[in-house]
């Protein structure tokens, strides 16, 4: 999987590409989820829906960078291949690096489109967020994602889109 990120001042300039390895044999229905967001597979009335040209909308220093709320594009969004929220698969897989693909929720059973990256360990997580992926390539890129100002809430002050996106 990649997602190419880009920053939407006056014009798009490219961050870079993150290239992601997803842990299917670990959490199938958290990954496969994924996935079909990335691909833009899953339709809804006939219209792909996913990733592609939403916004990393929270960035926290030496924490982690959130995305994947097409729907509302404010972390509020819940939306899943599923058709609803999802439950947690497991926890086997912990948040013990930087780099590392977990779902945002807001509790438990509450899986849907958004996810996060980790900048760092972030063992307070486990057993709360699935981890279900990991950075393969492109740890530069979420450094400097991880690195932009931040506003209120910690919104970026300059988008950060998701351009691109898909299997590779």
């Amino acid at each position: 999987m990649y997602i190419d990120g880009t920053h939407n001042a006056h014009e798009q300039q490219e961050v870079g590409r993150m290239k992601m390895e997803l842990f299917a044999d670990v959490v199938p229905k958290t990954a496969e989820n994924f996935r079909q967001f990335c691909t833009g597979e899953f339709r809804k009335d006939g219209v792909p829906i996913g990733y592609k040209g939403c916004t990393f909308h929270r960035v926290i220093k030496d924490f982690m960078i959130q995305g994947g709320d097409f729907v509302n594009g404010d972390g509020t969004g819940i939306c899943s291949v599923y058709r609803g929220p999802f439950a947690d698969e497991n926890f086997r897989m912990k948040h013990s690096a930087p780099g590392l693909l977990s779902m945002a929720n807001s509790g438990p059973g509450t899986n849907g489109c958004q996810f996060f990256i980790t900048c760092t360990k972030c063992d307070w997580l486990d057993g709360k967020h699935v981890v279900f992926g990991k950075v393969v390539d492109g740890l530069l890129v979420m450094r400097k994602i991880e690195n932009v100002p931040t506003g209120p809430n910690n919104k970026p002050k300059l988008p950060i889109l998701v351009s691109q996106c898909g299997e590779m």
